[in-house]
């Protein structure tokens, strides 16, 4: 079977891509179990990251594998800033012939998230196992196996006769931590990376494995903290309840303000905006070849989603804003709870923003909703912690929509 390329470009030999990356995986697994077997974890988890020493294992290992089996023509370097964590760069020149200048950035990150709990017997953060064709332990699908599928893509386009411009990999070491020490490497970069026309992120997901996905769009955030301060110091509940305000009762009537408590509707109109056509018809198609991402959530007992079908529960998980509260303080524990009326409430609010809503107007809102007139003349304020903006791709041209629907049908029987 022959894959048909670019109008502009050669046929691509299927077989040969099958092949190529089935041999290159052989030759990769024992390393990315060797990964998996390192706590790398990211440095909002590992405040001593540089002394303990793990990341720069990960990264040594990383570094040294793409030395190896990056094409005979790349250069692999380690781009390092004092007080930050250092990211792996690999640059590809163009193939021979192609007379394209422009450079196509490959992303990926080998931070890993902490060990957490939960984890079935017999498996473990650190600890490679193959079940199957499954193979389990933190970071091998994220993001470790980035930098293996960037080798595997490339060794496998040239043993099937296909060409490339110039590729550029940055493979990063923060990214779960918010990415804070990419800015600043990217910026540093900046020079040698030159004309950016393509940027092929590999850290998301599928919600199958019967065909090729693309991840067209992604939610934006804000982290937040809302305090509400009643008391100056806790008193009894039976001296000063009913006259003194309970400072949980004042911060649900602020969330009310912000979220809709039968639905969890976000009310403030700079958090909501106009789903584009092409993405409606993607959630349409994607329910109808059974993608619901209600499938993936561990429900308690009779729990019942806010959604009503598949298309509503992926626009609700994709192009819908939405509030969950992820942390609380000023509640004692239920062992240490007495009858007091507590001083204060502070909870941990994280938002998931539409992709094309503007972040900074979100804030705004939210901010200028929670804090105006407090009830009880409560003592109210809003710590934003972090935003990030969300992205929607562009539409994809006929030519690459194309390659993708033939690649995808020919290897899983499915297109894109």
């Amino acid at each position: 079977m022959m894959l048909t390329g670019r109008n502009t470009g050669p046929m691509i030999d299927s077989a040969a891509v099958v092949s190529t990356v089935d041999e290159h995986w052989n030759r990769a697994f024992p390393v990315i179990e060797d990964y998996i077997r390192i706590p790398a974890k990211s440095p909002a988890f590992d405040a001593d990251w540089k002394a303990n020493g793990y990341l720069g294992q990960a990264v040594e290992l990383i570094r040294s594998w793409l030395a190896d089996n990056a094409p005979g023509d790349a250069t692999v370097t380690l781009n390092e800033i004092e007080g930050r964590t250092p990211v792996v760069v690999v640059d590809v020149p163009a193939s021979p012939g192609v007379e394209r200048t422009d450079t196509v950035l490959l992303y990926g990150h080998l931070d890993k998230q902490p060990e957490m709990t939960g984890w079935r017997e017999g498996l473990g953060a650190w600890t490679p196992v193959l079940d199957g064709d499954r193979l389990y332990g933190r970071g091998g699908a994220d993001d470790g196996y980035s930098a293996f599928a960037i080798t595997s893509a490339l060794e496998a386009l040239a043993a099937a006769g296909g060409s490339h411009q110039r590729c550029v990999a940055i493979i990063e070491a923060s990214e779960e931590s918010g990415s804070p020490d990419l800015p600043a490497h990217l910026e540093q970069l900046a020079g040698r990376l030159g004309d950016v026309s393509l940027v092929v992120c590999l850290d998301s997901g599928a919600p199958d494995y019967d065909a090729l996905w693309l991840t067209t769009s992604l939610r934006g955030l804000v982290s937040a903290r809302l305090r509400v301060d009643v008391l100056d110091r806790g008193q009894h509940s039976g001296m000063v309840g009913g006259a003194a305000p309970s400072s949980m009762r004042i911060i649900r009537r602020l969330l009310d303000r912000i979220e809709d408590s039968t639905d969890g509707a976000i009310l403030l109109d700079s958090f909501n905006v106009d789903i584009p056509a092409e993405r409606l018809e993607e959630a349409r198609r994607a329910a109808e070849i059974g993608v619901d991402p209600r499938d993936d959530i561990a429900f308690s007992g009779d729990t019942i989603s806010d959604s009503p079908n598949a298309v509503e529960a992926i626009l609700d998980t994709c192009w819908r804003p939405s509030m969950s509260t992820v942390s609380a303080e000023g509640l004692p524990s239920l062992a240490d709870g007495g009858n007091v009326q507590r001083p204060y409430t502070t909870l941990g609010l994280s938002f998931r923003l539409p992709p094309t809503c503007d972040p900074g107007a979100a804030v705004a809102e939210l901010k200028a909703v929670v804090e105006a007139d407090p009830p009880n003349g409560a003592g109210v304020s809003l710590d934003v912690i972090e935003w990030a903006p969300g992205w929607n791709a562009t539409p994809a041209d006929e030519w690459l929509q194309a390659a993708l629907d033939t690649a995808s049908d020919a290897f899983f029987g499915r297109a894109s």
